[in-house]
């Protein structure tokens, strides 16, 4: 039961819904007057700040805001010093309220005070003591501190003692000296406008996707200024792009860009959130990347990072957080959307004054809402039209495609995103899942998106530490997904492949830990996933046993030309092509020191080299054969003149698998690639030919004798890859005679090329 004195507060302050009783409660000195500045009444679009200048030669800065249901809203500019003013907006458009603000120019800082009732029960927390960032701010000045978020950047009292109805007390504390400022930035020039042909433009089915971190990717990079390490400078930097033009990545995927904040519950343990997860700007490239200090210059160091990148031929993927946001559940801090419009921006519970929580993060963002889907989508086209961007990772998409509950691949999301002139020209990934009941929707949705493809990772996995029952499940994703993928017209490249990714443990640890260890994360071991389907190779973490570094080695060769030679869109993790170690943390999201940052000493240590060297010479292979990167589905069917088939499957007999042999156990498969029976045809318009191949995977401990299948399918066999060899700077030079028997070493993948 709460304290009479408690109930009092809450029963008066239900009844004027305006807090003021709560601020005795909290014993809070009232917000103190400060100066106006003239306002007119400006325009109601575009939303958010922009400089412009006015037909009567005036100069000065647009406000909109969208804030539905509020009774007022207070503009509020900020000097050097720090020193509040502040402007009315009284003009209200559609639930907009506007203003145009002379002498305003870019480069200075700005929040909002939103007015209205204060009432948890119905989801009302509006709180003008708390300085709200602008959802549309292209540029965001200052952070929070560093030891955890204080007190008054909470719009509820935090140290009220009943805890189970302390977010219904509201705090009058003022925000402003403790949270950052958005900043107005001038609008782009043609020089910063991307059309469509400016951009590489990698085919789907020709990409190659490199996941990682700006700063952890640069941070401890030798051939990059100190200066510029950790930052958007430093990517764009010749030392970063060089790396990724020899390994033959065509795509970036970065980890969250947008102005994020880090957790109370990190700050207090003297950790951060260092993936970047906790999305609070959805416009602003997140300004702890900004090699500048001056303020909002992080936007022009964005571009040319962009058009470094492209101008190498590599496009730029964002992974992007429009499924919740920093502000957490009912107890979380009150930094934006929370204090514009709670109820509009949030899905809520029955009862109003909790969170609907699809993402594990305590809130979820309200799609379906006109007002919250245009500010997704305006995002996204910004991104694209005036950033550079090539296309979007969407973390969690299964929560943006929730309608009222469920997941609904006709929802609003969806369908806008399928008819938008910009955004449907995109590349579009889906992580196809959230926490929410239903929520688990690989290979569900619709065509122009490509997806995350889990069962991919997991049947890998497992192949390869010799734990599936029998071939089939390997079968379908070594072959491009089909059983999940060949509906409503979509491609194999609908499917991403990826063995790891920045959630997990890294190829190397895979391959070094049955168990994780996470103690450093704080959390007693208790978070990251059990599930890690990994395999230590007889001795848990690092060891100096020969043996097992050897067998280590020949298994993170299997495990990365396993990716290369599937069919879809292979997806590689930033220091996985050079052995980077997390030393069995399977959840550094608060590890930005050495644990999270790619070490590259690793690429001139003569164990680790030959890693990077097959990589490469995988990924190059891959661009030279169009077998292995098909636009369509194998039929299984002859249609060339030899009667071979596109697709066979062998034992290591040398006879093609029948069904009994799919529901066998087995640790060996062989796959026969035709390139006679590609589908469709090059530029001139003459039919795609190409070499064939077989792949021999052997996932068992001792070798296996495998006969290589005989005419039609071949006549001689040239070894290009080898994974059994130490030495990985060229390819093998053998050959074999069809009908000859190979033996295969235990743990090893063989391709061969057929000779004519």
């Amino acid at each position: 039961m709460s304290s009479a004195a408690e109930q009092e507060a809450v029963a008066a302050e239900r009844a004027t819904g305006d807090g003021g009783p709560a601020a005795v409660v909290n014993g809070a000195r009232p917000v103190r007057p400060v100066p106006t500045v003239p306002v007119r009444p400006g325009r109601p679009a575009p939303l958010g700040a922009r400089f412009r200048v006015g037909p009567d030669g005036v100069a000065g800065t647009n406000f909109a805001l969208w804030a539905g249901g509020a009774e007022g809203v207070e503009l509020c500019l900020f000097d050097e010093r720090g020193r509040e003013s502040r402007a009315p907006l009284t003009e209200l458009t559609h639930e907009i309220w506007h203003g145009f603000v002379p002498g305003v120019l870019p480069g200075q800082r700005y929040g909002y005070r939103v007015h209205g009732r204060w009432d948890p029960w119905t989801g009302a927390r509006w709180n003008p003591a708390k300085l709200l960032l602008d959802p549309y701010a292209r540029a965001v000045d200052g952070d929070y501190a560093s030891a955890g978020l204080p007190a008054e950047v909470y719009g509820h009292v935090r140290d009220w003692p009943e805890q189970h109805v302390a977010d219904t007390v509201r705090d009058d504390r003022d925000s402003a000296p403790y949270v950052p400022k958005g900043v107005v930035v001038h609008d782009g020039g043609p020089d910063d406008e991307w059309t469509y042909d400016q951009r590489p433009k990698t085919p789907w089915a020709d990409s190659v996707i490199y996941e990682l971190h700006v700063k952890g990717f640069t941070r401890r990079h030798p051939g990059i200024p100190e200066e510029l390490r950790g930052t958007y400078a430093g990517l764009a930097h010749p030392a970063a792009v060089e790396h990724l033009v020899r390994l033959g990545v065509t795509a970036v995927e970065l980890l969250p860009v947008h102005q994020f904040a880090h957790e109370d519950h990190l700050l207090r343990r003297g950790l951060r959130n260092y993936w970047g997860y906790n999305s609070i700007g959805y416009f602003a490239p997140h300004a702890g990347y900004a090699a500048s200090g001056t303020t909002g210059q992080q936007v022009g160091e964005f571009r040319r990072m962009v058009r470094a990148l492209h101008a190498a031929g590599i496009e730029v993927i964002l992974d992007v957080v429009y499924n919740h946001t920093a502000e957490a559940g009912e107890l979380g801090p009150t930094l934006s959307l929370k204090g514009i419009d709670n109820r509009g921006y949030y899905r809520l519970q029955p009862d109003a004054r909790r969170y609907a929580d699809y993402t594990g993060c305590g809130n979820t963002l309200h799609v379906v809402q006109p007002h919250v889907l245009r500010l997704i989508t305006d995002s996204l086209r910004y991104w694209v039209t005036e950033m550079g961007v090539d296309g979007f990772r969407f973390d969690l998409a299964a929560a943006l495609a929730r309608s009222m509950h469920d997941v609904d691949m006709l929802s609003p999301f969806l369908a806008v995103i399928a008819q938008d002139p910009v955004l449907r020209r995109v590349k579009l990934i889906a992580e196809p899942w959230d926490v929410g009941s239903g929520g688990y929707q690989v290979g569900a949705f619709p065509p122009l998106w490509t997806e995350w493809n889990d069962r991919y990772r997991n049947a890998v996995r497992d192949f390869w530490r010799h734990a599936l029952p029998d071939v089939r499940e390997m079968g379908y994703r070594l072959s491009g997904s089909s059983d999940l993928y060949a509906w409503g017209g979509r491609r194999p490249y609908a499917s991403v492949n990826y063995v790891t990714a920045h959630d997990g443990f890294t190829l190397r640890d895979l391959v070094s830990y049955d168990r994780k260890h996470n103690e450093a994360n704080g959390e007693g071991n208790r978070d990251g996933t059990d599930d890690n389907r990994s395999w230590n190779s007889g001795a848990e973490g690092e060891t100096r046993d020969r043996d097992v570094r050897t067998l280590r080695r020949r298994q993170l060769r299997n495990l990365l030309t396993t990716l290369l030679l599937s069919t879809g869109v292979p997806m590689l993790v930033a220091g996985d092509e050079m052995g980077r170690t997390q030393r069995g943390n399977n959840n550094a999201y608060c590890q930005d020191n050495e644990t999270g940052w790619v070490d590259w000493t690793l690429l001139d240590d003569p164990e680790w080299r030959p890693l990077f060297e097959l990589t490469s010479r995988l990924i190059a292979l891959r661009h030279r054969h169009p077998v292995l990167r098909r636009r369509a589905f194998f039929s299984g069917r002859a249609h060339s003149a030899d009667g071979l088939r596109d697709l066979a499957w062998f034992t290591p007999r040398g006879a093609e698998m029948t069904e009994g042999d799919w529901y066998a156990p087995a640790a060996t498969l062989g796959m026969y690639l035709s390139g006679r029976d590609i589908p469709g045809r090059d530029e001139n318009g003459a039919p795609v030919l190409d070499d064939s191949f077989l792949a021999v995977l052997h996932a068992g401990e001792r070798p296996v004798d495998f006969v290589l299948p005989g005419p039609p399918w071949a006549e001689r066999y040239e070894v290009v890859v080898d994974t059994g060899r130490e030495d990985q700077t060229s390819a093998p030079d053998t050959e074999h005679r069809a009908g000859t028997t190979v033996t295969v070493p235990g743990r090893t993948v063989l391709l061969l090329r057929v000779r004519p």
